[in-house]
Protein backbone atom coordinates (compact mmCIF):
# COMPACT_ATOMS: atom_id res chain seq x y z
CA UNK A 1 0.00 0.00 0.00
CA UNK A 2 1.46 3.58 -0.49
CA UNK A 3 1.90 6.24 1.52
CA UNK A 4 -0.78 8.16 0.37
CA UNK A 5 -3.86 5.24 0.58
CA UNK A 6 -2.35 4.24 4.50
CA UNK A 7 -3.18 8.22 4.82
CA UNK A 8 -6.64 8.00 3.03
CA UNK A 9 -7.51 4.95 4.63
CA UNK A 10 -6.59 6.16 7.75
CA UNK A 11 -8.61 9.46 7.69
CA UNK A 12 -11.34 7.51 6.56
CA UNK A 13 -11.37 4.96 9.45
CA UNK A 14 -11.08 8.02 11.57
CA UNK A 15 -13.97 9.68 10.68
CA UNK A 16 -15.74 6.73 10.83
CA UNK A 17 -15.26 6.49 14.46
CA UNK A 18 -16.01 10.01 15.08
CA UNK A 19 -19.70 9.67 13.06
CA UNK A 20 -19.25 11.36 10.07
CA UNK A 21 -19.35 9.20 7.54
CA UNK A 22 -20.89 4.89 7.72
CA UNK A 23 -18.53 2.41 8.29
CA UNK A 24 -19.76 0.51 5.23
CA UNK A 25 -18.64 3.29 2.99
CA UNK A 26 -15.36 1.94 2.50
CA UNK A 27 -14.55 0.92 -1.39
CA UNK A 28 -13.85 -3.11 -2.00
CA UNK A 29 -10.66 -3.80 -3.55
CA UNK A 30 -11.07 -5.44 -6.62
CA UNK A 31 -10.00 -8.90 -4.58
CA UNK A 32 -12.61 -8.08 -1.87
CA UNK A 33 -15.84 -7.66 -3.60
CA UNK A 34 -18.61 -9.60 -2.39
CA UNK A 35 -19.80 -12.07 -5.20
CA UNK A 36 -23.31 -12.29 -5.55
CA UNK A 37 -24.59 -15.28 -7.22
CA UNK A 38 -28.41 -15.70 -8.61
CA UNK A 39 -30.04 -18.25 -7.31
CA UNK A 40 -30.49 -21.49 -9.56
CA UNK A 41 -33.90 -23.02 -9.34
CA UNK A 42 -33.84 -26.64 -10.95
CA UNK A 43 -36.66 -28.54 -11.93
CA UNK A 44 -36.67 -31.88 -11.83
CA UNK A 45 -37.69 -33.57 -14.36
CA UNK A 46 -41.06 -35.92 -14.12
CA UNK A 47 -40.57 -39.55 -13.46
CA UNK A 48 -42.65 -42.74 -15.23
CA UNK A 49 -44.21 -43.47 -12.38
CA UNK A 50 -45.36 -39.71 -11.72
CA UNK A 51 -46.64 -39.09 -15.36
CA UNK A 52 -48.57 -42.33 -14.87
CA UNK A 53 -50.05 -41.27 -11.93
CA UNK A 54 -51.18 -37.50 -13.72
CA UNK A 55 -52.89 -39.28 -16.16
CA UNK A 56 -54.52 -41.82 -14.29
CA UNK A 57 -55.56 -38.47 -12.43
CA UNK A 58 -57.06 -36.51 -15.55
CA UNK A 59 -58.77 -39.69 -16.78
CA UNK A 60 -60.33 -40.16 -13.03
CA UNK A 61 -61.65 -36.10 -12.97
CA UNK A 62 -63.36 -36.40 -16.63
CA UNK A 63 -60.27 -35.56 -18.69
CA UNK A 64 -59.62 -38.50 -20.40
CA UNK A 65 -56.26 -39.59 -22.29
CA UNK A 66 -53.74 -38.00 -23.93
CA UNK A 67 -52.68 -34.77 -25.09
CA UNK A 68 -56.69 -33.51 -25.40
CA UNK A 69 -56.67 -34.48 -21.13
CA UNK A 70 -54.21 -31.88 -20.26
CA UNK A 71 -55.22 -29.35 -22.17
CA UNK A 72 -58.47 -29.83 -21.33
CA UNK A 73 -57.08 -29.34 -18.13
CA UNK A 74 -54.64 -26.57 -18.43
CA UNK A 75 -57.98 -24.57 -20.25
CA UNK A 76 -60.22 -25.09 -17.06
CA UNK A 77 -57.42 -24.64 -14.71
CA UNK A 78 -56.46 -20.73 -16.51
CA UNK A 79 -53.03 -22.34 -17.10
CA UNK A 80 -50.87 -21.76 -19.97
CA UNK A 81 -51.49 -24.09 -22.67
CA UNK A 82 -48.96 -26.13 -23.73
CA UNK A 83 -50.23 -29.94 -24.47
CA UNK A 84 -46.74 -30.65 -22.51
CA UNK A 85 -46.84 -32.06 -18.89
CA UNK A 86 -44.65 -29.95 -16.60
CA UNK A 87 -43.65 -30.41 -12.88
CA UNK A 88 -46.03 -27.37 -12.26
CA UNK A 89 -48.76 -29.14 -13.85
CA UNK A 90 -48.03 -32.38 -12.48
CA UNK A 91 -48.36 -30.63 -8.78
CA UNK A 92 -51.57 -29.07 -10.00
CA UNK A 93 -52.97 -32.04 -11.51
CA UNK A 94 -52.08 -34.11 -7.85
CA UNK A 95 -54.04 -31.42 -6.20
CA UNK A 96 -57.01 -30.69 -8.48
CA UNK A 97 -61.01 -31.54 -8.09
CA UNK A 98 -62.85 -32.70 -10.86
CA UNK A 99 -64.73 -29.77 -12.37
CA UNK A 100 -68.00 -29.11 -11.60
CA UNK A 101 -71.04 -28.11 -13.81
CA UNK A 102 -73.16 -24.70 -13.39
CA UNK A 103 -76.27 -26.39 -13.21
CA UNK A 104 -76.60 -29.62 -11.48
CA UNK A 105 -79.99 -32.31 -11.39
CA UNK A 106 -80.29 -33.48 -15.07
CA UNK A 107 -78.27 -34.73 -18.03
CA UNK A 108 -76.98 -31.87 -19.75
CA UNK A 109 -73.76 -30.27 -21.60
CA UNK A 110 -71.86 -26.95 -20.85
CA UNK A 111 -69.85 -25.48 -22.98
CA UNK A 112 -68.03 -22.88 -21.10
CA UNK A 113 -66.97 -20.11 -24.01
CA UNK A 114 -64.31 -18.46 -21.40
CA UNK A 115 -62.26 -21.49 -20.71
CA UNK A 116 -63.17 -22.92 -23.88
CA UNK A 117 -64.08 -26.50 -22.56
CA UNK A 118 -67.04 -28.70 -22.54
CA UNK A 119 -68.54 -30.50 -19.81
CA UNK A 120 -71.25 -33.82 -20.20
CA UNK A 121 -72.71 -34.69 -17.47
CA UNK A 122 -74.92 -37.91 -15.98
CA UNK A 123 -78.35 -37.86 -14.92
CA UNK A 124 -77.65 -36.33 -11.74
CA UNK A 125 -75.82 -33.26 -13.38
CA UNK A 126 -72.06 -34.37 -12.17
CA UNK A 127 -69.29 -33.96 -15.01
CA UNK A 128 -68.08 -37.03 -16.86
CA UNK A 129 -66.44 -35.84 -19.28
CA UNK A 130 -64.27 -32.93 -20.35
CA UNK A 131 -62.94 -31.70 -23.81
CA UNK A 132 -61.29 -28.62 -25.06
CA UNK A 133 -63.42 -27.01 -28.14
CA UNK A 134 -62.65 -24.15 -30.12
CA UNK A 135 -65.72 -22.03 -30.58
CA UNK A 136 -66.50 -19.07 -32.58
CA UNK A 137 -63.78 -16.09 -32.78
CA UNK A 138 -66.39 -13.63 -32.92
CA UNK A 139 -64.75 -11.67 -35.63
CA UNK A 140 -65.87 -11.37 -39.18
CA UNK A 141 -65.49 -13.69 -41.89
CA UNK A 142 -65.69 -13.67 -45.80
CA UNK A 143 -65.12 -17.04 -47.05
CA UNK A 144 -66.63 -19.39 -50.47
CA UNK A 145 -68.70 -16.50 -50.97
CA UNK A 146 -70.53 -16.23 -47.94
CA UNK A 147 -70.07 -13.83 -45.00
CA UNK A 148 -70.85 -13.28 -41.56
CA UNK A 149 -69.72 -12.95 -37.24
CA UNK A 150 -67.93 -15.65 -36.62
CA UNK A 151 -70.37 -16.41 -33.47
CA UNK A 152 -71.38 -19.00 -31.12
CA UNK A 153 -74.88 -18.16 -29.57
CA UNK A 154 -75.27 -17.92 -25.39
CA UNK A 155 -78.16 -19.42 -24.05
CA UNK A 156 -80.12 -22.83 -23.54
CA UNK A 157 -80.40 -24.59 -26.56
CA UNK A 158 -81.57 -28.31 -27.20
CA UNK A 159 -80.04 -30.94 -29.57
CA UNK A 160 -82.59 -30.72 -32.70
CA UNK A 161 -80.48 -33.08 -35.42
CA UNK A 162 -77.97 -34.85 -35.89
CA UNK A 163 -75.90 -36.73 -38.33
CA UNK A 164 -73.95 -40.03 -38.17
CA UNK A 165 -70.64 -39.26 -40.39
CA UNK A 166 -68.88 -36.51 -42.67
CA UNK A 167 -71.33 -33.63 -43.31
CA UNK A 168 -70.27 -31.42 -45.98
CA UNK A 169 -71.24 -27.38 -45.14
CA UNK A 170 -71.26 -24.66 -46.89
CA UNK A 171 -67.99 -23.50 -44.82
CA UNK A 172 -66.67 -26.85 -44.43
CA UNK A 173 -66.84 -30.77 -43.31
CA UNK A 174 -68.44 -31.64 -40.19
CA UNK A 175 -67.72 -34.96 -38.41
CA UNK A 176 -71.02 -36.42 -36.44
CA UNK A 177 -72.84 -33.12 -35.98
CA UNK A 178 -75.09 -32.42 -33.38
CA UNK A 179 -77.02 -29.29 -34.29
CA UNK A 180 -78.36 -26.74 -31.66
CA UNK A 181 -79.27 -23.89 -33.02
CA UNK A 182 -80.12 -22.26 -37.25
CA UNK A 183 -77.30 -24.97 -38.41
CA UNK A 184 -74.23 -24.19 -35.97
CA UNK A 185 -73.42 -27.89 -34.42
CA UNK A 186 -71.26 -29.62 -31.68
CA UNK A 187 -69.07 -31.91 -34.13
CA UNK A 188 -65.49 -33.26 -35.18
CA UNK A 189 -63.04 -31.57 -36.46
CA UNK A 190 -59.20 -32.18 -37.34
CA UNK A 191 -58.30 -28.67 -35.96
CA UNK A 192 -59.28 -27.79 -32.52
CA UNK A 193 -57.17 -25.03 -31.80
CA UNK A 194 -56.35 -23.48 -28.17
CA UNK A 195 -58.02 -20.81 -28.65
CA UNK A 196 -61.90 -19.42 -30.20
CA UNK A 197 -61.03 -20.22 -33.92
CA UNK A 198 -64.74 -21.85 -34.97
CA UNK A 199 -67.46 -19.90 -37.95
CA UNK A 200 -69.60 -20.61 -34.64
CA UNK A 201 -69.73 -24.02 -34.37
CA UNK A 202 -68.38 -25.96 -31.55
CA UNK A 203 -65.20 -27.88 -32.57
CA UNK A 204 -64.44 -30.94 -30.40
CA UNK A 205 -61.87 -33.98 -31.20
CA UNK A 206 -62.14 -36.01 -33.88
CA UNK A 207 -61.10 -38.80 -31.75
CA UNK A 208 -64.49 -37.78 -28.65
CA UNK A 209 -66.85 -36.83 -31.97
CA UNK A 210 -68.15 -40.87 -32.19
CA UNK A 211 -68.71 -40.89 -28.09
CA UNK A 212 -70.32 -37.61 -27.82
CA UNK A 213 -72.49 -38.04 -30.83
CA UNK A 214 -73.91 -41.50 -29.30
CA UNK A 215 -74.77 -39.18 -25.68
CA UNK A 216 -76.45 -36.63 -27.40
CA UNK A 217 -79.63 -37.58 -28.49
CA UNK A 218 -82.23 -35.43 -29.98
CA UNK A 219 -83.54 -33.09 -26.75
CA UNK A 220 -80.34 -32.96 -25.05
CA UNK A 221 -79.97 -29.81 -23.18
CA UNK A 222 -77.48 -27.49 -24.21
CA UNK A 223 -75.58 -25.04 -22.18
CA UNK A 224 -73.64 -22.24 -23.89
CA UNK A 225 -72.10 -19.44 -21.44
CA UNK A 226 -69.24 -17.22 -20.37
CA UNK A 227 -68.88 -15.06 -17.49
CA UNK A 228 -71.93 -12.83 -18.13
CA UNK A 229 -74.66 -15.00 -19.72
CA UNK A 230 -75.43 -18.13 -17.52
CA UNK A 231 -78.90 -19.13 -18.10
CA UNK A 232 -80.20 -21.96 -16.44
CA UNK A 233 -82.87 -24.88 -18.08
CA UNK A 234 -83.41 -26.77 -14.74
CA UNK A 235 -86.79 -25.59 -15.74
CA UNK A 236 -86.98 -27.41 -18.73
CA UNK A 237 -85.09 -30.61 -16.98
CA UNK A 238 -87.86 -30.78 -14.92
CA UNK A 239 -90.89 -30.20 -17.57
CA UNK A 240 -88.87 -33.13 -19.85
CA UNK A 241 -89.11 -35.30 -16.69
CA UNK A 242 -92.92 -34.81 -16.10
CA UNK A 243 -93.39 -35.46 -19.70
CA UNK A 244 -91.66 -39.07 -19.23
CA UNK A 245 -93.22 -40.05 -15.45
CA UNK A 246 -96.86 -39.07 -18.44
CA UNK A 247 -95.79 -41.06 -21.04
CA UNK A 248 -94.91 -44.42 -18.65
CA UNK A 249 -98.17 -44.19 -16.88
CA UNK A 250 -99.83 -43.76 -20.60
Amino acid sequence: MTATKKITTALLLTLSLLGFIPANSFAFTKSQKPKVRAARTRTSALTRAEAKAAAARLSEMGYGTGRNALVAFQKWEGRKVTGQLSRDDFDAIMNASAPQAKDSGYKHVEVDLDRQVLLLTDDEGATKKVLPVSTGSDKPYSEKGMSGLAYTPRGRFRIYAKIAGWRKSPLGLLYYPNYFSDGLAIHGNSSVPDTAQSHGCIRIPMSAAIDISRQLPVGTIVLIYDSRSFVSAKEWATADKQKAAQNREH
